[in-house]
């Protein structure tokens, strides 16, 4: 679907014209019948009137006008620094230019009392439209819903730390937040050695003054709680999340080494970015829709993996009415429950593992589980069997494409376990997303390059009979259903001139094409 369709789409869904049901079917029919709009796909359905269309059409427009307004003025009259999202997702240190109406449709936070109000002017249904279509059509002049007030509101900053932190931990948190200020998407302290930050994907020290042994551990141990002190001096490492009020989280690790004792942290933004944040096409989107199965974001470290699983869980909490899990280590972005309830548990602090997180999710009723990572046997097959009892999974895992993907997930399992596990694979898996960030011509930023492999019959077909390596004409060949390859992605980025080809030599899997 185009971005204008999907807009339109989700315009009428926001609107209670139609459901998110119906939207999806509509959605599969235009994949099938690719030259029909997603507007004339819901009136033969019967779902709309040619005068509601007119009206969506119009609200779209208004909201796309309106939006270009907004960037456009946002991008002349900024000013402050912007900071880098988390898992280094989209580090901007430039004003981006006003977005082109087809890249104003990729947005997914569609103000809903914007939308009500531009229809509230308009004029009822005709005498001759259906009972249920003059019903539904009946909420376009529907008042905006009430606002709750800020204080009402669940917080979405960062929640403040202990004073006894915040004390203790002054030129910790000054380091931190001086990261931030400069857009660094990681800030390292490294014992004997400079610190250094990570800026557009590049690490460099900040400096000559080497942070001294005896320094760098007072500073690291002091951001500590008494449980996690302990953790820290049984293990020698630790995970955890730091908040610094006002500026932000930071997923941290600190960790021995011969040196002495070493910290990374990463910058987490306070509220989770939306897809058109992270530079990434609206059409994915539509992976939230699923109701059962497991949707994978895949790619090396330092991707944005995380941003783009906390997009997709922000997403269904704006649009579903259901329980959201989340299973992180930390957590990361924090989900404040708005249509849905949503639960975030931490690894260690709340639970003991990732499987037995999972194994006792399957007792809480959740609609949605969201896994931080898969690390290991135990919690895919955990994972598989939530999807196959009704689940919708949504996960991350550290592979470098779609096809190294399922093999992955495959090759986890013993040799006599393996058919079964195909099968159950070629059953539940619904989509996977494969990122990389790559360098922009000018050097000032990172943008995402994408593999997107949805799983069709097709696709089942080819991974239960073990012949994923035929998934590639798949992926060329799978363009009306939404697929794409890496390769194919950087072709664009180069095409476009964001980035250069030697850029894209560096990310592509196949040299020639860019030789």
């Amino acid at each position: 679907m185009s971005d204008q369709g999907f807009l339109l789409g989700r315009i009428a869904v926001q609107a209670k014209l139609i459901t998110m049901d119906q939207l999806n079917e509509s959605t599969a029919q235009q994949g099938r019948e690719p030259g029909k709009s997603i507007g004339r796909i819901l009136i033969e359905r019967g779902l709309i009137n040619e005068r509601q269309l007119e009206k969506l059409i119009k609200i779209q427009k208004d909201y796309v006008a309106k939006r270009k307004a907004q960037q456009a003025a946002a991008a002349q009259g900024t000013a402050a620094p912007q900071t880098a999202t988390a898992q280094g997702a989209v580090e901007r240190s430039a004003p981006q230019p006003a977005a082109s109406p087809a890249a104003v449709g990729a947005t997914v936070r569609l103000d809903r009392a914007a939308i009500l109000q531009a229809a509230g002017a308009q004029s009822a249904p005709p005498a001759s439209a259906p009972p249920a279509q003059a019903a539904t059509a009946a909420a376009l002049a529907e008042p905006p819903p009430r606002e709750e007030s800020p204080e009402a509101a669940p917080a979405q900053g960062p929640r403040p730390v202990p004073a006894a932190v915040e004390a203790t931990s002054g030129r910790m948190n000054a380091i931190l937040t001086q990261g931030v200020q400069m857009g660094a998407s990681d800030i390292h302290i490294h014992s004997g050695a400079p610190l250094s930050m990570r800026m557009n994907g590049q690490l460099g020290p900040q400096g000559e003054a080497l942070i001294e042994r005896e320094e760098a551990e007072a500073m690291l141990i002091e951001l500590l709680a008494p449980d996690q002190k302990a953790i820290w001096q049984e293990r020698g490492e630790i995970d955890f999340a730091h908040t610094i009020p006002n500026v932000g989280r930071f997923r941290a690790n600190i960790f021995r080494q011969h040196r002495g004792v070493d910290g990374v942290f990463r910058a987490i933004p306070p509220k989770p970015p939306s897809l058109q944040d992270l530079g990434l096409p609206s059409t994915l989107a539509r992976f939230t829709n699923f109701h059962q199965g497991i949707v994978l974001v895949t790619g090396p470290g330092g991707c944005g993996k995380s941003s783009t699983l906390a997009s997709f869980v922000d997403i269904i909490n704006e649009e579903r009415k259901d329980h959201i899990l989340t299973i992180e280590d930390p957590i990361e972005y924090l989900h404040p429950s708005k249509r849905c309830v949503v639960n975030q548990r931490q690894v260690v602090r709340h639970t003991e593992s990732f499987a037995r997180a999972l194994r006792a999710a399957l007792r809480e009723d959740p609609d949605v589980i969201a896994i931080g990572e898969l690390r290991d046997l135990e919690t895919i097959s955990l994972a598989l069997t939530a999807a196959e009892t009704g689940h919708l999974v949504l996960a991350t895992l550290h592979t470098n494409n779609t096809i190294r993907t399922i093999n992955r997930l495959v090759g986890v399992f013993p040799p006599n376990q393996q058919s079964q596990i195909r099968t159950m694979i070629s059953e539940s898996l619904r989509a996977i997303v494969s990122q990389r960030l790559v360098v922009t011509s000018d050097g000032k930023r990172r943008v995402p390059a994408i593999e997107v492999l949805v799983i069709n019959k097709a696709v089942g077909n080819l991974i239960r009979e073990n012949k994923t390596f035929q998934i590639r004409s798949t992926l060329q060949t799978g363009s009306a259903q939404g697929m794409c390859m890496l390769d194919g992605s950087l072709a664009d980025l180069v095409k476009a001139g964001t980035i250069s080809k030697e850029e894209a030599l560096r990310n592509c899997e196949d040299p020639r094409r860019f030789a």
